[in-house]
């Protein structure tokens, strides 16, 4: 006969023989920890953005002010309608600016935009230490279709240091007489703790994605998401994690092939 741990308890609770009931009390905070250890690894969850660092003094551009020769196919849209270039990064408001910025745990991440130009111009993506030195610089070639896009950081480039933030910028050179289309923003490094990287290690797609939603790991949030919408388009975690951090007008565009 199975037990459930409801009437376990309230055995515990009612139960008059003393010498029973310290064995029972005693069955029931054996049980417990495993009941909640199950629960710590959730089926899906909400992004907990982290608290945005306060001596940035570079805030970022989540989304490019303008199209600077570049060519959109939305002919029929209106110029308030028409969709920029985007980084698929949280962005945090204040007063005079806006900050761009999420956390990564692996050295080599993997960076996202929205890119809404029909074209094949040159364009480029860079990273900088805190100190303002370039650590990496490539050319990005771009497929002509608008839609999502993933860059990655080589696995034989910089190698991003634990604790440290860097600033990275993705420029698209439209018209040569012109400076780029542009956006930009922060990533810090960060060392999972023992628990998230033990159940990391144990759990399935599903369960990574929302494990990085609960502890605001945002590139690998992205990652996790997009391959789950590979994987089954019928699925809303993309949708739900892009929401979270406001870019609604992103989630049906189409992830296109480029850039790596």
């Amino acid at each position: 006969m199975k037990i459930t741990l409801r009437e376990l308890k309230l055995v515990c609770t009612f139960v008059a023989d003393v010498g029973a009931a310290i064995a029972l009390i005693s069955l029931c905070f054996t049980l417990v920890p495993t009941q909640l250890v199950k629960s710590q690894v959730p089926e899906k969850g909400i992004f907990n953005a982290p608290p945005p660092p306060e001596d940035i003094n570079a805030p970022g551009n989540r989304t490019a002010g303008g199209k600077r020769g570049c060519k959109t196919i939305n002919k029929q849209f209106t110029a308030s309608q028409e969709k920029n270039l985007t980084a698929l990064v949280p962005v945090y408001q204040s007063p005079n600016a806006e900050l761009v910025f999420g956390l990564t745990t692996i050295s080599h991440p993997t960076f996202w935009f929205y890119v809404p130009y029909v074209t094949t111009a040159s364009a480029e993506f860079v990273l900088q230490n805190e100190a303002g030195e370039i650590v990496y610089q490539s050319p990005v070639s771009l497929s002509g279709t608008p839609g999502v896009v993933s860059i990655s950081l080589p696995s034989t480039a910089y190698s991003l240091e634990t604790g440290d933030r860097y600033h990275w910028y993705f420029n698209i050179y439209c018209n040569p007489q012109q400076p780029p289309v542009f956006v930009d923003g922060w990533i810090k490094r960060v060392e999972p703790n023992t628990v998230l990287q033990n159940q990391l290690e144990k759990a399935t797609l599903k369960q990574r994605a929302a494990l990085y939603a609960t502890y605001g790991i945002w590139y690998e949030l992205v990652n996790a998401s997009a391959e789950l919408r590979r994987l089954d388009a019928r699925r809303n975690d993309w949708a739900n994690i892009l929401q979270s951090v406001g870019l609604n007008n992103i989630t049906s565009e189409p992830i296109v092939d480029c850039c790596n």
